[in-house]
């Protein structure tokens, strides 16, 4: 866990250090509360201001801690674990559980650095994902197979640097995020078609479909709010459900793949 911890830190410090430069003062970033369909609470702290859109951030987190602590815990799983792959799992885990606070810190101060964070982490997030499929069609999760590290500096280091379209355009980071999206469906099929049953094909379906619910329910989350079901738990916040459940079942495909390999070899 020490390893995972390492890389995640390395890359969530460096962007860190860059973000509170003055080198992303053109990305258009959305600062004030009018972004978001839920209406501000008043009387409640910063940290509360939007309870819903808040608060979803504990799921995240305790979604994070359940794949690297108990999930672990498990002695039938973490038995066909080996090192690398329990080292894919815990670096996705703590992605997660650390991503959570950049996005309630975002909500509670509005600052132009954390709004930045808050898009530029989402790209090495989903990165991990093509590096997770691209491990287990390498032999991932076989008993005395070498991975190699180079693949994963590779793709997380183009996927950091990827945000820079954000400097050349408006629209920058959405066309960004959308080839991350793409590759990642794109290596996941690949990696199911290769090795997956029915059971790897219904996480990686209900993933895709937790997907598209993050996406349209950000997307629709002011058109949403004219109707009642959605003036107070709004689609802002239904979309990070669906992003959590995206990262469940992310964890349920990908892991369900990797036993597969380890028993298959």
């Amino acid at each position: 866990m020490k390893r995972a911890l390492l890389h995640v830190s390395v890359v969530y410090l460096a962007c860190i250090a860059v973000a509170c430069t003055s080198l992303f003062d053109s990305v258009h970033v959305d600062v004030d509360y009018s972004h978001y369909a839920e209406r501000r609470v008043e009387h409640l702290p910063s940290w509360l201001a939007m309870p819903c859109n808040s608060l979803i951030n504990l799921a995240y987190i305790l979604m994070g801690i359940y794949w690297l602590f108990i999930f672990r815990s498990n002695g039938q799983k973490s038995s066909t674990e080996t090192a690398d792959s329990r080292y894919v799992r815990e670096v996705f885990s703590i992605m997660a559980i650390l991503y959570a606070p950049i996005q309630w810190a975002r909500l509670a101060t509005l600052q132009r650095p954390l709004a930045v964070l808050d898009q530029w982490f989402t790209l090495p997030i989903f990165a991990w994902v093509p590096v997770w499929s691209h491990f287990i069609a390498s032999g991932g999760g076989s008993h005395g197979h070498v991975w190699s590290c180079g693949y994963p500096l590779q793709v997380e280091l183009f996927s950091i640097l990827s945000y820079s379209l954000a400097l050349l355009h408006e629209n920058g980071f959405e066309v960004a995020l959308g080839c991350h999206v793409a590759f990642t469906l794109f290596q996941a099929v690949r990696v199911q078609l290769a090795h997956g049953d029915a059971r790897s094909q219904r996480y990686m379906l209900l993933a895709v479909l937790s997907c598209v619910g993050f996406v349209v329910l950000k997307l629709l989350d002011h058109w949403l709010a004219q109707f009642a079901p959605f003036q107070r738990v709004t689609g802002h916040f239904w979309s990070k459900v669906c992003d959590v459940f995206q990262w469940h079942y992310s964890f349920r495909f990908l892991t369900s793949l990797t036993e597969r390999r380890t028993h298959a070899d």
